[in-house]
């Protein structure tokens, strides 16, 4: 028996106000597009107790940035920047099909991609002097001490194999503002800081990120926008925009990060892929088409 036509997204609050609001965007979009194809679309507020019942109702459910209820359910998520967002069957995205996609720039227009390199980077680094300074810039994340299941080694354990294979570049790490690092976590950071080459600092990512030599990571969207700067990006974990980047899992450690600094990959022909190619656009008119394809790919009847 066919489930029926009925969807319902799992929003947090305010941005469940806005869309009941009608206010335009990706989710207005999403939601008129079903709605004129004759589906019941019901929002509901992403507590824990909407989750859970999302996994036994019947229909079809959107979360966002989480995983789906069940399999006719559906993650969205932002694709970095505004307007572009991605409509997948899983949360993780080193497992979209993005990820998965071989990067060919042979199939991308220089001059359109070179015009959106250096308007987006007008939008959102302007005022960037560009330089090369000496030093990798490491972007941690959390749990610094834990290996986690997408990555190749503790973000640690990073540090250390950076110093080892860095020959000449400073190695500068950068705590997140939105982490809460343990005595534990920062006591082996000031370990590590007994070497002249290494420090760390909090909240100075974007002002170091125009100057350094590239940058390394487990996966930081501090890398992709290393990108718009024309960065290279060594890569110790699993993530979406791993084509242009080295890979410590494919290349190992010494090769990964000796090559760093020496790429030159086709940055905007890969920016303009990845972003226009790849995500939806909610900018763009075709936006409600890319929408409706992404959700039959999903598995919804539309």
């Amino acid at each position: 028996m066919a489930e029926p036509r009925i969807a319902r997204l799992y929003l947090y609050p305010d941005l469940r106000r806005r869309v009941e609001a009608g206010r335009r965007g990706f989710l207005t979009s999403l939601v008129d597009l079903l709605r004129g194809d004759g589906w019941e679309v019901y929002l509901r507020n992403d507590t824990p107790e909407e989750l859970h019942e999302a996994r036994t109702r019947s229909g079809y459910s959107l979360v966002r940035m989480i995983t789906p209820p069940n399999r006719r359910g559906l993650t969205f998520r932002r694709t970095y920047f505004a307007p572009f967002w991605h409509i997948e069957r899983v949360a993780e995205r080193w497992d979209w099909p993005v990820a998965k996609t071989p990067f060919d720039p042979k199939t991308v227009q220089p001059h359109k991609a070179l015009r959106f390199l250096n308007t987006m980077r007008h939008r959102h680094f302007h005022g960037a002097r560009l330089s090369r300074d000496g030093f990798a810039l490491v972007p941690l994340q959390g749990r610094l001490l834990e290996r986690r299941s997408f990555q190749s080694c503790s973000p640690i354990q990073m540090l250390q194999t950076l110093l080892e294979h860095e020959p000449s570049r400073q190695v500068h790490a950068t705590l997140h503002p939105k982490e809460r690092y343990t005595p534990q976590e920062i006591g082996a950071l000031d370990r590590l800081a007994a070497s002249p080459r290494f420090s760390y600092g909090t909240g100075e990512t974007d002002r170091l990120l125009p100057a350094c030599d590239y940058v390394a990571t487990m996966n930081s969207a501090t890398a992709l926008h290393g990108y718009f700067l024309e960065k290279p990006a060594v890569l110790f974990g699993k993530i979406d925009f791993h084509h242009i980047a080295s890979n410590v899992s494919e290349l190992g450690a010494a090769e990964a990060i000796s090559r760093a600094a020496q790429q030159t990959p086709d940055y905007a022909a890969y920016l303009w892929w990845f972003f226009r190619d790849m995500a939806i656009d909610d900018s763009r008119p075709d936006a409600p088409a890319r929408i409706q394809a992404a959700l039959k790919a999903g598995g919804w009847p539309v």
